[in-house]
């Protein structure tokens, strides 16, 4: 849910964010190309530099924060007089929302090795991200144009909220496997644990995030 309204609300209203700058329908659709084009390398950068760190949770929770940095800096100022910063704002609103969910689904998939909770999951998690464009449709409004002051401050809140959700449980998870560590004598990885056991989940001792 807090990643579904930031992505579906970039995702459908981009062009009415941008189309404040004051450009005319052709410029401000020209305009959205850029933001998505970065917004995909930047997926691609959060997404490899998790693999490589072999963690999630951070790069989530720095996803959130470009997204919720970027409605912040696009809400307070003046867009007429500093196009170039709200434009900037334009390309953080999609860093941030295009990496979290590529990873978040990861990171949730990574962390059930029982193949149906998976299946579960996954059928629960994609859809409700997906049917969030409902509150994303309905906090744009024509009465809010040209600034969406409403809906620039929800979709803010459910940022905020993703990321102190996100940093909570990666840090419950961190502390968790440690205290796992010292009852068990061992430090151990999930890597070393066989899927086998691992498919139990937090129930097995061997267990580790």
């Amino acid at each position: 849910i807090c990643l579904g309204v930031p992505i579906q609300s970039v995702a459908l209203f981009l062009p009415q964010i941008i189309a404040r700058l004051g450009y005319d329908t052709i410029k401000t659709n020209l305009y959205t190309v850029a933001p998505n084009c970065v917004g995909a390398v930047f997926l691609l950068l959060l997404a490899f530099s998790s693999d490589y760190a072999r963690v999630r949770f951070p790069f989530i929770a720095a996803g959130f924060m470009l997204t919720f940095v970027g409605f912040i800096i696009y809400a307070t100022i003046d867009v007429q007089r500093e196009l170039h910063v709200a434009y900037f704002a334009c390309f953080m609103l999609t860093w941030g929302t295009s990496a979290p969910s590529v990873l978040l689904s990861t990171w949730y998939n990574n962390n059930v090795a029982h193949e149906g909770r998976r299946v579960a999951l996954t059928a629960v998690g994609v859809p409700l991200a997906n049917v969030m464009g409902l509150v994303s449709s309905n906090i744009f409004r024509n009465q809010d144009a040209p600034r969406y002051l409403p809906a620039l401050i929800t979709t803010f809140a459910f940022g905020v909220a993703g990321a102190a959700l996100t940093l909570g449980l990666g840090v419950y998870m961190v502390w968790d496997n440690r205290r796992r560590d010292r009852r068990e004598g061992v430090h151990r990885r999930a890597l070393d644990v066989s899927t086998e056991k691992l498919r139990e989940g937090p129930a097995a001792p061997e267990f580790r995030w």
